[in-house]
């Protein structure tokens, strides 16, 4: 089985394969997506996590996050959402130890009940109930 940390995929994803790209980041597509267009965002620099990037990294993500959704919105109408996260740690679901951020579209119907999106990552805690004040 392939370790995709030896060596680091991310660091050789090929240039050919960025959908979009600035001076510190670029988007491709995930390998195992969870819905049509699923993106990866990653920094040009081996970093870990999230929390190891530079603030100047930050924005470069941010930048390409933001240009990733316009395109994607463009090519496919049928988008109308999007869950947008980052697994930070082993514990958290990190099986590649170079930063990443999942841009996921989301279209209408594509699950039964989408409340609480990203909550999912802790399945009995998605669903919930509203307390009143």
């Amino acid at each position: 089985m392939m370790d995709p940390n030896n060596p680091c995929l991310f660091c050789n994803t090929n240039k050919e394969e960025y959908i979009i790209e600035n001076n510190l980041a670029f988007a491709t597509f995930d390998s195992y997506p969870v819905s049509k267009y699923h993106l990866l965002i990653i920094p040009k620099r081996h970093v870990k996590n999230y929390f190891d990037l530079s603030n100047d990294e930050i924005l470069a993500c941010n930048e390409v996050i933001k240009l990733s959704k316009n395109k994607l919105e463009q090519e496919d109408r049928t988008i109308k959402g999007f869950n947008l996260g980052s697994n930070n740690g082993k514990v958290a679901g990190q099986s590649i130890n170079h930063c990443h951020i999942h841009l996921i579209p989301r279209r209408q119907r594509d699950v039964d009940n989408p409340q609480g999106g990203v909550r999912a990552v802790i399945p009995s805690k998605q669903h919930y109930t509203r307390k009143p004040k």
